[in-house]
């Protein structure tokens, strides 16, 4: 019997405002999502979601919910979906990013249910749940103070960054350059994006403007750390990419809207196909000596798809044994290794291995974790690794692993050759998705303590 049944959920989304003083005045924002019901059969139902803007326009965006009673999308069109447990978010497509205010857009899906499909109470747009009417937007956050960014903090613990990226938010408190450089479609022209003070933000505002009415693309995420190891367009490897000359795609400069210090930041949405990558660096750990290394990806944006990296890789972009490489791993693919539950799992990408552990395959103290915003962390020396994880809007890191090098050949002593990649394998392999905000490479395995005071750096950063 096919049952129809709506439910109007009224969502604003919070201020979107500007990390530093001399912005005089933050996006308003405002929403009203409808969910319908159009259809509902024995194990099955059909939606319709439809999302009003009654705020500022917005360029790229993220419908997020929770299932009450264990639904699952099962199909999903005019959009694009993760699901982890009862988590879903949905992000736009190249042709809908954009609803001007006052304008719609919508998508719809096909589910299945198991004893009942109540309609989800509640959603959020862009991270920030929502209540129907155009929301004054709240004070910026403070950044923290001027000598305790992340890279300062590993420099105090005697383990300084040589790569520091990210197209969110400034790494070291001095900071005053460059965080990324976009081009546009309509003239292919480039402009750097900075950030609105030392130690800041990311100045937004300034891409937007650039990027009107057309798309733009992420060219260049520049190095903070002042040894050049930017990241540019993968060139072809083991694998050619899918663009001109077998290279690999640019991300799209807005399909990753976040929130940094109150104000609105974009991560890099990595979709299968598109890498950066850097194969002629600068201090980058090399043979077996000893680094760190952490990122803040999107926990809920991933698939298993090889291989979604962030790290030290080979510098002829292809395979060169095991050992070769060193780089966090986020995903849930099980061809080489895997954790606990069904992922995704932070692992350690060491070429012909994703290792959750000492173990080829599984390890049972790697879990399954899926924050919104996660922080992932790898670090190795001589043999001795470990892998540590958390949330990264609040709390502390867990370590997952802390021992030997792993108990197959070739992995001790390491062979790192120090180029640097991100959303791709060391041999270009590029099925991968996932959300990139910021990462950072260190000379010297950092200490714990370090690591969890950059922890505690990240969650006051507020992202969302």
């Amino acid at each position: 019997m096919a049952i129809s049944a709506a439910a109007v959920v009224a969502l604003s989304t919070a201020g979107v405002g500007m990390a530093a003083a001399r912005v005089a005045s933050a996006a308003a924002a405002g929403c009203q999502v409808a969910y319908t019901v159009t259809n509902q059969w024995s194990g099955g139902f059909g939606a319709n979601v439809s999302v009003t803007n009654l705020g500022d326009p917005i360029n790229g965006w993220k419908l997020t919910w929770t299932f009450p009673a264990g639904q699952a999308i099962t199909q999903l069109w005019n959009g694009s979906y993760t699901q982890s447990g009862a988590q879903v978010t949905v992000a736009n497509v190249d042709y809908n990013g954009t609803i001007p205010s006052g304008g719609s857009t919508g998508f719809g899906f096909n589910g299945s249910w198991n004893g009942s499909n109540p309609v989800p109470s509640s959603f959020a747009l862009n991270g920030v749940t929502c209540t129907g009417d155009v929301s004054t937007p709240t004070p910026p956050v403070t950044p923290p103070p001027s000598s305790n960014q992340p890279c300062d903090i590993y420099a105090t613990g005697g383990t300084p960054c040589v790569a520091a990226h990210s197209t969110t938010r400034a790494l070291y408190a001095s900071y005053n350059g460059p965080l990324y450089q976009v081009r546009r479609a309509s003239d292919n022209t480039t402009r750097d994006i900075g950030v609105l003070s030392a130690g800041g933000g990311a100045n937004a505002a300034a891409q937007d403007s650039f990027c009107a009415g057309t798309t733009c693309l992420i060219t260049i995420i520049y190095d903070q750390s002042g040894r050049n190891n930017r990241l540019t367009q993968a060139p072809p490897g083991g694998f050619p990419g899918p663009a001109p000359g077998g290279y690999d795609n640019l991300a799209n400069a807005t399909k990753a809207p976040t929130t940094v210090y109150g104000g609105k930041a974009y991560g890099v949405y990595v979709d299968p196909g598109v890498g950066y990558r850097n194969n002629t660096t600068n201090g980058i750990a090399k043979g077996d000596q000893p680094e760190g290394m952490y990122a803040i990806f999107d926990g809920t944006h991933y698939n298993g798809g090889c291989c979604f990296d962030y790290g030290n890789a080979e510098t002829n972009s292809r395979d060169n044994g095991n050992g070769t490489m060193e780089a966090i791993y986020f995903g849930n693919i099980k061809v080489w290794g895997y954790g606990a539950g069904n992922g995704p799992w932070i692992m350690a990408d060491l070429e012909n291995g994703l290792f959750s552990g000492v173990n080829q395959k599984y390890n049972a103290n790697d879990p399954s974790i899926s924050h919104r915003y996660l922080t992932a962390i790898i670090k190795g020396e001589p043999n001795h690794w470990s892998i540590r994880g958390g949330n990264a809007q609040s709390g502390g890191v867990s370590t997952f692993y802390n021992g030997p090098r792993p108990n197959v050949a070739g992995y001790n002593p390491m062979k790192k050759e120090g180029a640097i990649i991100l959303g791709i394998g060391g041999d270009n392999s590029h099925g991968a998705a996932g959300t990139f905000y910021e990462g950072v490479m260190t000379s010297g395995y950092p200490s714990d303590a370090t690591e969890n005071a950059v922890q505690a750096n990240i969650v006051a950063a507020g992202y969302r």
